[in-house]
């Protein structure tokens, strides 16, 4: 009986996950020596006309970094070879607003990260995995708590 329960359980699940993947879109692209990383991933956005997109994955890796760290108004920006091990983000309105935060790890493991702004120029490689779900629209409208900008999200 356990036996079949799980099997059933599965098959659920299978079954929701293949429901779900009709309404995402997956798109792959890779930046190269150079690049903006952030530029590059929002003009892509913005060219694709991507409503709601998120960053699934990235590897890479940078000679240049800036980043505003938590709660600073001030940027940081380092010149070294650093590895992205973390990116993550939204992208609302089409490309036209979005949230990214970044980190990155050195040569001796020293891992630091904030939010991403322009000037992270792509080192070898950055390659990148976005979703786009066609079932959700993200906007960003003025959180009267926060004052900032914050995602809003509706269902298509």
């Amino acid at each position: 009986m356990i036996k079949l329960n799980t099997y059933l359980i599965l098959a659920i699940f299978i079954s929701l996950v293949s429901c779900q993947q009709n309404n995402v879109e997956s798109y792959g692209l890779r930046l190269k020596p150079g690049m903006d990383l952030k530029q590059e991933i929002a003009k892509f956005v913005k060219t694709k006309q991507l409503q709601s997109a998120s960053i699934s994955t990235c590897v890479g890796s940078l000679r240049e970094l800036t980043i505003r760290p938590a709660n600073q108004q001030t940027l940081l920006h380092l010149k070294g070879h650093y590895e992205i091990v973390s990116l993550t983000g939204t992208f609302a309105d089409k490309g036209e607003n979005n949230h990214i935060h970044i980190s990155v790890s050195d040569s001796t493991g020293y891992t630091i990260g904030g939010h991403l702004v322009d000037g992270n120029i792509i080192y070898t490689t950055a390659e990148i995995v976005l979703l786009n779900n066609k079932s959700i629209n993200f906007t960003r409208v003025i959180d009267p708590e926060t004052t900032y900008y914050e995602l809003k999200v509706e269902e298509n």
